[in-house]
């Protein structure tokens, strides 16, 4: 359903459109034959989860060097927002392709109408290099970057995270984030930081500064969260309503899955896959671990 350029979802039990979606221009400009829509949908109630526009002045560094070398790397780059065209010369994209929200999904509460998803918040970037007599054949990680072949196109593809020089995010924390959207207003009823730098900093300094997390979340009928997508070894409970959390486990490895839960013999479990993740440095392993959910009789 659309009036005047906004398309409306509509209540499925009221009928009334609400959450609607608007479309607007977009950043142009792509390399040479490539064919660009000239504008894309955005929510319009929805403010974005995470940001998705960096500048230079907004570089994070741990030192002033690193903040520097940051901003170097952000200023060098075409950063227009969200849809800037892949170039010759290197987009930012922001956040970075494994999310804001990933491939682990979402999860939705039907008592509260809640939607919860976890996103990560940092950048990378992207760049299109034209081929040459020595054309990589299969993808290739080289550098702390991704080289690949794209078969039929002028170009092949170069992408990395853009990190500092000691191998932190360019972009500012919070790195992980989690929300709760009510899907009847479209409102964020609540966000939070998820992770620490526990397993990621020299000597497990622990800092709220939330990770990148590849994992979705799963919501049990009690109103617990469960989450273990953080690059931090923990499986994590928090509440529905407000997104505190409740309770944390460690693990053995690197959680980068999504909990599932089932009923046994009348009680609860929450179980996951620990079997970490080669292409965030995670340590691997082959856990599955179970927890049983307190009886609440």
């Amino acid at each position: 359903m659309t009036k005047t350029g906004l398309v409306f979802v509509l209540n499925r039990e009221t009928g009334e459109p609400f959450l609607p979606v608007e479309e607007r221009p977009v950043p142009q400009g792509g390399v040479p034959g490539e064919v660009l829509s000239p504008t894309q949908p955005f929510p319009v109630n929805t403010a974005p989860l995470v940001n998705n526009r960096l500048d230079p002045k907004d570089a994070f560094g741990i030192t002033l060097w690193d903040k520097r070398a940051c901003a170097k790397k952000i200023r060098s780059l075409r950063g227009e927002g969200l849809f800037t065209p892949p170039s010759t010369t290197g987009t930012l994209t922001y956040p970075f392709p494994g999310g804001g929200g990933n491939w682990g999904s979402t999860a939705f509460d039907p008592a509260r109408n809640l939607l919860v998803v976890n996103m990560s918040n940092v950048a990378s970037f992207a760049r299109l290099d034209e081929r040459s007599g020595e054309d990589i054949k299969t993808s290739v990680i080289r550098d702390g970057a991704e080289f690949a072949p794209m078969e039929g196109a002028p170009y092949t593809l170069a992408r990395g995270l853009l990190n500092s020089p000691i191998g932190l995010p360019c972009s500012p924390p919070p790195w992980g984030v989690m929300a709760g959207v009510d899907l009847s207003t479209g409102n964020v009823v609540w966000r939070r930081t998820i992770g620490t730098t526990k397993d990621l900093a020299p000597g497990g300094i622990s800092l709220n500064f939330g990770t990148p997390n590849i994992g979705g979340p799963a919501i049990t009928k009690g109103g617990v969260i469960f989450l273990s997508a953080t690059l931090d070894y923990y499986l994590r409970a928090f509440d529905v309503e407000t997104g505190k959390e409740l309770w944390k486990g460690r693990l053995p490895a690197g959680g980068q899955a999504t909990p599932m839960t089932y009923e046994y013999e009348g009680r609860q479990y929450v179980v996951i896959a620990a079997g970490g993740h080669a292409f965030t440095g995670t340590k691997s392993g082959d856990y599955v671990i179970a927890y049983a959910l307190p009886n609440t009789d």
